[in-house]
């Protein structure tokens, strides 16, 4: 899976946004946390859901169980904004 590539990040002052360009029927803008922006920015290249729960393992001082919540999470609300390419 990766991020479909009209959807588009802007870091304005430290806060990552998601901006939907072209035909999305999706038309607002997200506003990422610091762990959300960190997934969108591996989203960039194709990557699978054990992979991006490693890739925060290794980030993040967090119990795994609850850093793989967190990634379904983010996947959760990409997938339902139309963000995701799979």
């Amino acid at each position: 899976m990766k991020l479909k590539p009209n959807f588009i990040t802007q870091d304005i002052d430290g806060t990552q946004f998601l901006i939907p360009i072209g035909g999305e029927a999706f038309s607002g803008v997200v506003r990422s946390n610091e762990p959300a922006a960190f997934l969108v920015d591996l989203l960039k290249e194709e990557t699978t859901e054990a992979a991006l729960v490693d890739a925060m393992c290794a980030e993040y001082d967090a119990p795994r169980e609850v850093l793989a919540a967190d990634v379904a999470e983010v996947l959760t609300k990409l997938r339902g904004i139309g963000a995701l390419e799979e």
